[in-house]
């Protein structure tokens, strides 16, 4: 099997890696040909230095994962690459994109008799070595076709078809919109033991391993934090700025639409627009566990606005 990649960034360049690594056979395209290079001479990949050529240098019926920015960009790519394509070549969006822009897309598609996934990939920069947990959305036969490649790129039960266009990034979306809420929930706890008697001098990367053996709040966001602690106890060299990707605020909204009550998802996003005024120490938690777990950029003490 042969799969053409379409971004080369923090997640796409080790999944393409983990492909390459499994059995699968991997062409890539990245917009700066730079990791293309890189991952052609270290891994085997067949180097492609723009979509036309990617699309030649596949199989039919093609199959293309991309992994790239959500909203314009991913637009202006599948724009250029929906018109090389073939009838029943089949197109994936892995990245966090809107699931209302995937069922755009497969319309769009659907019109050229070509094939559309959506697949929600969590996993960060650690699912080269763990896997990636995978939440497909898309036909029965186009699961069907990119299967070996996910059973591949997932750990033991890892990946799931979740139902028709649109439904793997929806459950990707609430994934990460509960993800801010178990982040929040940490960063409160560490800052009210912070501001406590018993704070100064406590070791919280030891309290964090604690609490990771047999605790009822143990987790891997308790692994990447008590690494946080380790190297740097008080995090004082980061500061407490924390972004939002997108998700969060489609969970919220879609809450919104659904008339669902989400008070904790809701208070947790807009902790993080507050986080921008001031530098707390909950905050740098925050940005410490999204650097640890997606290689999010951090601002480091002492940088500007």
């Amino acid at each position: 099997m042969r799969i053409g990649m379409i971004g080369l960034g923090r997640m796409g360049l080790n999944m393409a890696r983990r492909l390459l690594r499994n059995g699968i056979e991997v062409a890539a395209y990245n917009r700066s040909p730079e990791k293309t290079k890189e991952l052609a001479a270290d891994d085997g990949a067949v180097a492609c230095f723009s979509l036309k050529e990617l699309v030649e240098a596949l199989p039919a019926p093609r199959v293309l994962w991309v992994m790239l920015p959500a909203g314009k960009v991913v637009d202006e790519h599948l724009d250029e690459l929906f018109p090389l394509l073939s009838p029943k070549d089949l197109v994936i969006d892995g990245g966090n994109s809107w699931y209302k822009d995937d069922i755009r897309h497969a319309s769009k598609a659907a019109d050229l008799g070509l094939r559309y996934m959506d697949v929600g990939t969590s996993g960060g920069i650690w699912g080269l070595e763990k896997g990636y947990c995978l939440m497909a959305g898309g036909g029965e036969d186009s699961f069907a076709l990119v299967e070996p490649a996910l059973k591949v790129l997932a750990p033991k039960d890892g990946y799931m078809h979740c139902g028709p266009v649109g439904s793997g990034h929806f459950v990707k979306m609430v994934h990460n919109g509960i993800e801010y809420g178990m982040m929040q929930a940490y960063a409160e706890g560490f800052s009210i033991i912070e501001r406590s008697p018993f704070g100064e001098g406590l070791d919280y990367s030891a309290l964090s391993h604690l609490w990771n053996q047999g605790s009822v709040i143990r987790s891997w966001l308790l692994e990447l934090a008590e690494q946080a602690f380790a190297d740097d106890s008080r995090l004082t060299s980061i500061r407490g700025y924390v972004e939002d990707s997108g998700e969060g605020r489609w969970t919220v909204q879609q809450a919104v639409e659904s008339g669902a009550s989400a008070p904790v998802i809701t208070l947790a996003l807009m902790e993080r627009f507050r986080s921008r005024d001031e530098d707390a120490f909950g905050d740098r938690v925050l940005a410490a566990l999204r650097h640890a777990f997606g290689g999010h950029a951090v601002k480091h003490s002492g940088e500007g606005e």
